[in-house]
């Protein structure tokens, strides 16, 4: 399930980059919970953060939605937590 892990961090990271300005600051971390969902952490400079969220949380809505698709066939569940 590591690749699995890996697969969503990566394309997390794909989609949220182009809209981040400062792509330095941004880090993408996929980890395995106890009860076996997986959290992706999404990290990004403090400027860059409501480009992240979206108008009335629209495009980490899609972003999360996108995650879980890509998740389905395994049977996980995906959250998509941006940070601060």
């Amino acid at each position: 399930m590591a690749e699995l892990t890996e697969d969503l961090a990566g394309l997390v990271d794909s989609i949220v980059r182009p809209l981040v300005e400062d792509a330095d600051a941004l880090d993408v971390a996929a980890v395995e919970t106890e009860d076996g969902s997986i959290v992706v952490e999404v990290r990004v400079a403090e400027g860059d953060a409501g480009k992240v969220i979206g108008r009335q949380g629209r495009v980490i809505k899609a972003i999360r939605t996108l995650a879980r698709a890509a998740a389905s066939r395994s049977g996980k569940l995906v959250d998509v937590e941006l940070i601060d």
